[in-house]
């Protein structure tokens, strides 16, 4: 295998490995430096291959009849499958830790306690009350659109976070991706900011990259406050949150 085929197959293997519970296995390093930072411009299509996914089983429970409601929690239950849940329990440990925790330090902390507590538990409710709702909401044909278009932004703003932040703590896997190389962020951005528009259309295309930006900045902002930097779980919550603003957004843009 040539080097730069090797490169390619670690970035998907540790893309993959890193988002989704798929079993891909152990690469051997072919004297190839360990590098989850490159891996980065396969997030988004990661994303997108979740959306698709929880837009399949959207659609097939539309098909038999089954009622919106329960075919969007079952669409997203899909998905959770997918990942094992890995964003949404950055999202419940960050709201334990920022809504718990006075000091920097004792947010960390709680951050890092793997048992989940009362903020983390309301935040977790209504963010999957929030995509089911919305998920419910969207015609079958247009879900297939929707939900790998959010999937993929919503990765998009994940890796933004983890190129402007520092790390928060020196442990950690997020604080061994301090420094992403400039092609893979651009390979990362570039294509799913130059998609939304042409699959969506200029106007909620537009609208999705905006809105993209704004909780991007909005959750790196909020991040560098509590605990200077960024951690595994504020990327999750970023990804997780992201994927909820954007299903109530485009359709909106989109009506």
């Amino acid at each position: 295998m040539t080097g730069a085929l090797a490169r390619l197959r670690a970035d998907i293997v540790y893309g993959v490995g890193l988002l989704t519970r798929l079993p891909v296995g152990v690469l051997a390093r072919d004297g190839l430096p360990y590098s989850m930072t490159r891996s980065v411009w396969t997030w988004p299509t990661v994303g997108a291959v979740c959306g698709l996914l929880g837009a399949g089983m959207f659609i097939a429970l539309s098909h038999l009849r089954i009622a919106p409601l329960p075919a969007a929690a079952l669409a997203v239950a899909a998905q959770l499958l997918l990942t094992g849940g890995l964003h949404e329990d950055g999202l419940a440990d960050m709201a334990d830790g920022f809504g718990g925790g006075r000091t920097r330090a004792r947010k960390l902390e709680i951050m890092r306690d793997s048992r989940i507590g009362s903020y983390g538990m309301m935040a977790l409710c209504l963010a999957l009350l929030a995509r089911v709702g919305a998920i419910s909401t969207l015609p079958a044909g247009l879900a297939l659109l929707v939900l790998p278009v959010a999937g993929a932004l919503a990765r998009v703003a994940m890796a933004g976070v983890l190129a402007v932040l520092p790390p928060a703590r020196t442990d950690g896997l997020a604080s061994t991706m301090a420094r992403i190389p400039l092609p893979a962020l651009a390979a990362c951005m570039l294509p799913p900011l130059g998609l939304a528009p042409w699959l969506l259309g200029a106007w909620a295309g537009g609208w999705a990259i905006l809105v993209t930006l704004a909780m991007g900045s909005a959750m790196a902002a909020l991040a560098y406050r509590q605990v200077g930097g960024q951690t595994g779980d504020v990327l999750g919550a970023v990804a997780c949150l992201g994927e909820c603003v954007l299903l109530a957004a485009i359709p909106a843009a989109l009506a």
